[in-house]
């Protein structure tokens, strides 16, 4: 048996990591059996399905550099791959439904059904939802109906009594009573298009899929399609329900704990490379120790034995580590070309640059290159190069456990030594910094955060001489006399 499975968003908004993990297992598990990726496009939610979720699908597929092997643009026998072009298809199966007694067509008017729902609420019934009210009609009434051209539904006739019971590779058997399944839901609705149930259990089976691959949150709804596929007389597929993702707090990862978008992601500069490979270990490892794999070792060793019961954490610091950990892999020409559109929206290098401005660029690769988390870090980390830094608050100058006063005299100490030393090593200079901080009985920093924020305008930066050195040496000079005025100026005042 071939392995078939699918990915099958609603084009309803942007691209987020839980679906995206989804795909992945999915285009994983494919490539591991050699068997097929489908791509299925279920925007039969006419109001809420946008163009721009659907680029958007593409677009991160293409930037994950995930390949469909059937689906839209691509084609497949066992097309259309998009749910909105199928609709005939669906109608005709839910009549078959209709003509097998596995379902039938309700009449109710939205005024009977919101007067039920006020009924029962007020009268605390344990049961809730549909009454079955029309599986209940006389062939009369259903006459009657159908000459007035009263719109209509079909339902799903549930079974009252027994259980239903699917089993999930993960879960194992999840038995569910019948008559706790929703109460004889929709399949089609009024203006004839597919509920979600309906056009995804026909699909799956029209499609071949082996596998469904989806999240936990989906399990609810296992035992009604299996309800389906036995109304149809239909051999359901394998089911594994994937663990949820979670933010660090235990709740279900959200836009509370951040950017959940795969867009944002990608515009911050994280690679795909390392967003693959961090979300491919949220819920599933190869083993205890590896931590880095290349997508065509995903694609080699993923397997569904591997993947865990247990909710996955989605951790952005880990996440960051990663990327940094790949950027650092990169050449620093490889570097310098992933960073050059941040350069530019900043306007720090123009659209053309000249050599000369795209070799002054290069030659700072090394110093940004370790520091790096993401992409876009680099435009506050070189601000300082391309821009007359302007700091206005003396405090920012003063290190922990010293004061202004002290700030005061370690920078301008350190302005009488740096002053006419240009042609000195660095190294020389430094250890001179570092014995006059040891003379005035500070640490270190307790002079070198001074100069590196006059320089540079952060008490974080590229490393400090480095930075000097390609800033200038008289203009590094002019800022730290810039900040002794600022911070002599708040000691004489304060």
């Amino acid at each position: 048996m071939e392995v078939r499975v699918r990915y099958a968003p609603s084009p309803t908004g942007n691209q987020h990591i839980g679906g995206v993990r989804t795909a992945l297992f999915n285009y994983f598990f494919a490539r591991a059996m050699n068997g097929k990726f489908i791509l299925r496009i279920e925007d039969t939610d006419q109001t809420r399905s946008s163009e721009e979720s659907v680029k958007d699908l593409y677009d991160t597929l293409a930037w994950l550099d995930v390949e469909w092997d059937e689906g839209p643009e691509k084609g497949g026998p066992y097309g259309p791959y998009i749910q909105s072009e199928r609709i005939e298809l669906y109608r005709t199966y839910a009549q078959q439904l209709v003509d097998k007694g596995k379902a039938y067509r309700c009449y109710c008017t939205s005024e009977r059904l919101d007067a039920l729902r006020e009924q029962q609420i007020a009268s605390k019934s344990k049961v809730q939802g549909y009454d079955r009210h029309c599986s209940h009609l006389s062939p009369q009434q259903i006459e009657q109906y159908e000459k007035e051209k009263r719109p209509y539904v079909i339902r799903l006739k549930v079974p009252v009594e027994g259980k239903t019971t699917f089993h999930d590779v993960l879960m194992g058997d999840i038995t569910r009573k019948n008559k706790d399944v929703s109460p004889d839901p929709i399949l089609l609705k009024s203006d004839g298009y597919p509920t979600y149930h309906l056009a995804n259990v026909i699909d799956d089976h029209l499609m071949h899929i082996t596998h469904i691959m989806r999240a936990q949150e989906w399990i609810p709804s296992g035992p009604l399609h299996i309800l389906l596929y036995e109304a149809f007389g239909w051999e359901p597929p394998m089911y594994c329900h994937l663990p949820m993702v979670m933010g660090k707090d235990g709740q279900k990862l959200s836009k509370r704990h951040g950017s959940t978008a795969v867009k944002d992601f990608r515009e911050k500069g994280y690679l795909p490379e390392a967003l693959m490979n961090y979300v491919s270990m949220v819920g599933w490892s190869y083993d205890d120790k590896t931590e880095f794999f290349t997508k065509e070792q995903l694609c080699s060793l993923f397997s569904l034995e591997k993947i865990n019961k247990a909710p996955g954490i989605f951790d952005y610091k880990k996440l960051d580590w990663y990327n940094g950990m790949y950027i650092r892999e990169k050449s620093d020409e490889q570097l310098a070309q992933l960073l050059l559109p941040y350069m530019k929206k900043a306007s720090f290098i123009p659209e053309e640059p000249s050599s000369e401005e795209y070799q002054r660029f290069l030659s700072l690769i090394p110093l940004v290159k370790e520091r790096l988390k993401v992409l876009s870090d680099v435009v506050e980390m070189v601000r300082f190069l391309y821009e007359d830094i302007e700091v206005d608050d003396a405090t920012l100058f003063v290190p922990k456990k010293q004061t202004l006063a002290q700030t005061l005299e370690a920078i301008q100490a350190a302005y009488a030594i740096m002053d006419g030393r240009e042609d000195e090593e660095d190294e020389t200079i430094e250890g001179l910094l570092s014995e006059k901080a040891k003379e005035m009985g500070l640490k270190v920093n307790g002079i070198f955060m001074p100069i590196r924020v006059a320089v540079t305008g952060s008490a974080v930066s590229p490393p400090l001489f480095d930075s000097i050195r390609v800033l200038g040496y008289d203009k590094a000079l002019q800022r730290i006399e810039k900040a002794i005025m600022l911070i002599e100026n708040e000691v004489n005042n304060g």
